[in-house]
């Protein structure tokens, strides 16, 4: 059934060709993209999680060349996000790898090169193969929902029409800006409400986040991703959290939760996303051997470009060769580099040619099932890092080179996994809008060569001002480098991995498959995708809980319209109202990062009251069935 779903036309028709790569565009595209990256530095070190930078990218470009320049072009509004949130990608793939270099000790500072050349090689590389899978996982599954990239798209078109839509976009900025600063900014509302209990030898805990940008996110993926998300939340959390143990001495209920997540329960996550990952791969494997079969059958020509359809317009297949070449050569030479072997440089390139293509694919597939901002790119990282070890060990490379070359793995294809999914969303925004993809590609090299010179000045200042994983109070705790370089140092050094734990993950992908295929059998419209719900059992439980209410609002919400017009097409009020949260939280976010960042003073009120936290966020849930109920009305 999901398979009957259409694209809907675009907003500029492939014959018209309105501004689009200007100079205004790009210029404003790169200081962004610098700008949201290093926001997003700070915030993925201290958190351990990103915001979303292509909505508040396009409201900002919207603003600056309507209100400043008296000019508007929803081509050059959507360049800008293109690039802007490219920035915010190679930021997440950076600050997961890159301080796991100085936690195993490997490197004692931020060496500039090196850092440099992880996130630009790795950013080519995850558009280099994203290129080739754009119809096959794009243009050709319009049931990939691809929620960031429709969400911002949503978003460009209303700034691009007016009407009542922007006043609803703008009331989303606002609810969710001041929701964030309630959150961050005053503490006034807690950012979490948890609590947890000891029965006998058994930990119980129940809790949830109060993000309205989760809560936006819970309404675009819908409720049946919503629900795998909260299944495997409830997999890991209410189920194996009982049965891992009890607090230790000293230890509260609520730190026992924790230090069993963090030490156990995630393990499981990871062995089921490495189920999940091949099984995602597997089930898209056609598509991306047509997309790439096309460009093989393709002259090497620009005369094939030119001939083509302008939204239809890829980059050629000249210029990707090239830049493959280009970006393997010089990746041999950064691994030679890093390591001081030619022979353990090779075998390291090799590796992270293999593990980038196969998850630039599932990155590129589970960003449009769950989104960019809950793909699970550690995870995958996780498994590209142990895949570089395991092969390491096999043929007898251990030591520091070793740590080096596997980190290196790691680096790159996070970077290129990051990049990728941010790419999809972005050309799924363009397909809606009616932009050219080489153009939107073009403009992504730039954005990933910029930025990549910001990186390691960024992390040396930060971590000189507050410590980078060094578990003191004030530092930045950088939860998945910490995990990387735990991973590291149980292959190589004295530490040790949960393998059990590990495998009993895997066991439950396996489970989840059998499942999956047999609602398939059953011509079941619910799916049990292993991915979402490994997803589900990585993250925090907390985290699941305000998508889940998202999910429940979007099909209230549908099953309305649907009573109403026995249809579920349309304009959906809330979708905007939602993307105005998402824009609004990452736009403060981002804001209050830099006056933390800056070391100036906030007005802290910190409240710790649960019933306070839990009213306040019931009034954002409000707002948005409110939204919602404007378009089943």
């Amino acid at each position: 059934m999901m398979r009957t779903m259409r694209h809907p036309a675009p907003v500029v028709p492939p014959e018209q060709s309105p501004p689009e790569s200007t100079w205004i565009a790009l210029t404003l595209g790169a200081v962004l993209a610098v700008v949201m990256g290093a926001a997003n530095v700070y915030l993925g070190l201290y958190a351990g999680m990103t915001v979303a930078a292509a909505i508040p990218a396009a409201v900002i470009s919207m603003a600056f060349l309507r209100v400043v320049l008296g000019r508007s072009s929803i081509l050059e509004n959507n360049i800008v996000q293109t690039m802007a949130s490219t920035g915010e990608a190679l930021a997440a793939g950076i600050i997961f790898t890159a301080p796991a270099l100085l936690l195993v000790g490997a490197w004692q500072q931020f060496e500039f090169w090196p850092t440099t050349l992880i996130v630009l090689l790795g950013g080519m590389l995850g558009l280099i193969f994203m290129v080739p899978m754009r119809r096959a996982l794009i243009v050709d599954r319009p049931d990939l929902i691809y929620p960031e990239g429709t969400a911002c798209a949503e978003v460009l078109k209303v700034g691009e029409r007016g009407g009542s839509g922007v006043g609803l976009i703008a009331r989303g900025v606002a609810a969710g800006g001041l929701f964030k600063l309630l959150v961050t900014g005053i503490r006034f509302v807690q950012p979490t409400v948890e609590g947890a209990l000891t029965a006998g030898r058994s930990v119980l805990y129940a809790g949830a986040d109060m993000s309205a940008a989760l809560l936006a996110v819970g309404y675009i993926v819908r409720l049946e991703i919503a629900v795998l998300v909260f299944t495997g939340g409830a997999i890991g959390w209410v189920i194996a959290l009982p049965m891992l143990g009890a607090p230790l001495a000293g230890e509260s209920s609520l730190e026992a939760a924790g230090r069993i997540w963090s030490t156990q329960i995630r393990y499981l996550g990871v062995g089921a996303m490495v189920v999940g990952g091949l099984a995602s791969f597997w089930s898209v494997r056609r598509g991306i051997a047509a997309g790439l079969a096309s460009l093989g059958g393709a002259r090497l020509g620009a005369d094939v470009q030119a001939a083509t359809v302008r939204t239809e317009r890829n980059l050629g297949m000249t210029t990707l060769l090239v830049l493959f070449v280009v970006t393997t050569a010089a990746t041999m030479a950064f691994y030679r580099m890093l390591v001081g072997s030619t022979g353990v440089a090779l075998l390291a390139t090799i590796l992270m040619i293999v593990a980038s293509f196969v998850f630039v694919a599932v990155a590129t597939y589970i960003a449009g099932l769950v989104g960019s901002s809950n793909s699970p790119v550690s995870g995958m990282t996780i498994v590209a890092l142990l895949f570089s070890a395991a092969v390491m060990l096999g043929v007898g490379i251990s030591g520091e080179s070793a740590v080096l070359a596997t980190l290196g793995i790691a680096g790159v294809v996070c970077c290129a996994t990051c990049a990728a999914g941010d790419v999809a969303q972005d050309l799924k925004t363009g397909l809606i809008v009616g932009a050219t993809p080489a153009r939107q590609q073009m403009a992504t090299i730039v954005a990933t060569v910029v930025p990549a010179f910001f990186f390691a000045p960024i992390l040396t200042l930060l971590h000189s001002a507050y410590g980078i994983g060094t578990g003191e109070p004030g530092s930045l705790r950088a939860p998945q480098a910490t995990l990387f370089a735990s991973l590291t140092s149980g292959v190589f050094g004295d530490g040790e991995l949960p393998w059990l734990l590990i495998a009993a993950g895997a066991a439950i992908g396996v489970g989840l498959l059998i499942v999956d295929a047999v609602l398939v059998r059953r011509g079941s419209r619910f799916r049990a995708h292993v991915m979402p719900i490994a997803v589900g059992l990585y993250l925090p439980f907390s985290l699941a809980v305000p998508i889940l209410i998202g999910g429940i609002v979007a099909s209230a919400a549908a099953g309305a319209r649907r009573r109403r017009n026995d249809s579920d097409e349309g304009t959906d009020d809330g979708v905007l109202f939602a993307s105005g949260l998402i824009a609004g939280e990452a736009l403060i976010g981002i804001a209050l990062a830099g006056l933390i960042a800056a070391q100036l003073p906030l007005p802290v009120t910190i409240v710790e009251q649960p019933l306070l936290s839990i009213a306040v966020f019931a009034g954002i849930v409000a707002l948005l069935v409110r939204s919602a109920q404007r378009s089943a009305a």
